[in-house]
């Protein structure tokens, strides 16, 4: 039986957590074909895991080569990955988008509050250009729901965003920038800024337009060019349905229906301990129409409060989607 939706993103325990997370499991065992074939292959099914860590964890690359979406759904929307020209892209096949407005919705309000309180910048020029990008429309839709008319997107009109950051500090307007990598960085190549009101949001990336910095490198660059004390950053990707956010540090917190795992580099059936590097396994129970449960190409390290920590990319992985910075 299918969970139902509002449960998830009513979730206040652990408990909560495991007992949806397994029936979303059965669910998508029985509906997603692939996910179904995987797990069989792996002699797993609904008879034999009991547990979150019985759980089977699809490669994020069977976006690329998958159609990865509940027999009983029908796609009303395409998300696709970034990546070099010519390279093959991630397809996230959703079904109900009102799924993703409540979820990113309902994270952004738990992490920073009324969205009317704020104006929503927003630089992201290589998602832009492109069709398909899931954080576009995400951050689209948190620009209609501030209702501040001096929200909105900039392209390469860097001179023009930092008049108008400026301007908004001035008056003492609340300001959240999301901003890729790269574009932040020739931002700071044409004015350093002393911003009192802002919040800088790091979606990730140098999509290949600058050489990639450890993260405490870059985070330092910023706060002293922008004038501010921390940097925030969003975790998330064209496959998961739900954010991770950083208030400073690099220290992720996931929403409550969000969770990952850290599993073994040499024996991926198998999970490490807290403080231990290793690839990030995400459980996005929000992901119900589609597969919940990713084993990512990322390196990272899970935390006892159950925060985490983002340190790279697996050797001979593509480049591409939000906040993989190479440590």
């Amino acid at each position: 039986m299918k969970p139902e939706i509002q449960k998830i993103f009513q979730i206040q325990t652990q408990k909560e957590f495991n007992k949806l997370a397994l029936q979303v499991f059965r669910y998508q065992y029985d509906n997603v074909l692939v996910y179904q074939e995987f797990c069989n292959y792996l002699h797993k099914n609904k008879e034999n895991v009991k547990q979150i860590e019985d759980i089977p964890f699809i490669p994020i690359s069977f976006f690329k080569s998958h159609q990865v979406i509940a027999q009983d759904q029908k796609e009303t929307l395409i998300f696709t990955s970034s990546g070099t020209t010519g390279a093959i892209t991630s397809q996230h096949l959703v079904s109900n988008v009102s799924i993703y407005l409540q979820s990113f919705s309902s994270g952004f309000a738990q992490f920073y509050g009324n969205i009317e309180n704020y104006a929503i910048l927003a630089l992201l020029p290589s998602y832009l250009e492109r069709e398909g990008s899931s954080l576009v429309y995400m951050v689209n839709e948190l620009i209609t729901k501030s209702n501040n008319p001096h929200s909105g997107f900039y392209l390469h009109n860097y001179q023009e965003l930092i008049e108008k950051l400026e301007k908004l500090d001035q008056e003492n307007q609340d300001v959240i920038l999301f901003g890729v990598t790269y574009a932040l960085l020739d931002v700071l190549e044409i004015k350093k800024l002393n911003l009192k009101n802002t919040i800088i949001i790091e979606t990730g990336g140098m999509k290949g337009k600058r050489k990639e910095l450890i993260k405490p490198e870059l985070h330092e660059i910023l706060s002293n060019g922008f004038g501010v004390t921390h940097i925030h950053s969003e975790y998330g990707m064209t496959e998961m349905l739900s954010q991770a956010y950083s208030h400073q540090n690099g220290i992720f917190e996931c929403v409550p229906w969000l969770q990952i795992l850290i599993r073994d580099p040499e024996n991926p059936l198998e999970y490490l301990e807290n403080e231990k590097t290793g690839g990030i396994n995400v459980i996005d129970l929000a992901n119900i129409n589609s597969c919940s449960f990713i084993a990512t190409q990322d390196l990272g390290k899970k935390y006892n409060n159950n925060t985490f920590e983002v340190l790279g990319r697996f050797d001979n992985s593509d480049i591409r989607g939000c906040n993989l910075m190479i440590q």
